[in-house]
């Protein structure tokens, strides 16, 4: 007969800023055409897209950012 023995660990969820984690990410989205600027790890970039947009587009005020945040679940450590 054979045993099996399960373990439960918890686990928790963190932002990953090990130094092979992916960049964060911004990028600006015009909610009133859907245009949206180039992704970039700086957010200097997707901001002044948002001021150029405004020049050509002056009645699109409203805008969203896209952030992406790496994560990693890692497990739970016991003392």
């Amino acid at each position: 007969m054979t045993r099996v023995l399960y373990v439960y660990r918890e686990y928790h969820v963190a932002p990953n800023q090990d130094a092979d984690a992916e960049p964060v990410t911004h990028c600006m989205e015009c909610v009133a055409c859907e245009q949206a600027s180039s992704t970039a790890e700086d957010v200097d970039g997707p901001l002044n897209w948002v001021f150029n947009h405004l020049k050509s587009y002056p009645t699109h005020l409203a805008y969203r950012e896209h952030l992406t945040r790496p994560y990693r679940a890692e497990p739970r450590t016991y003392p």
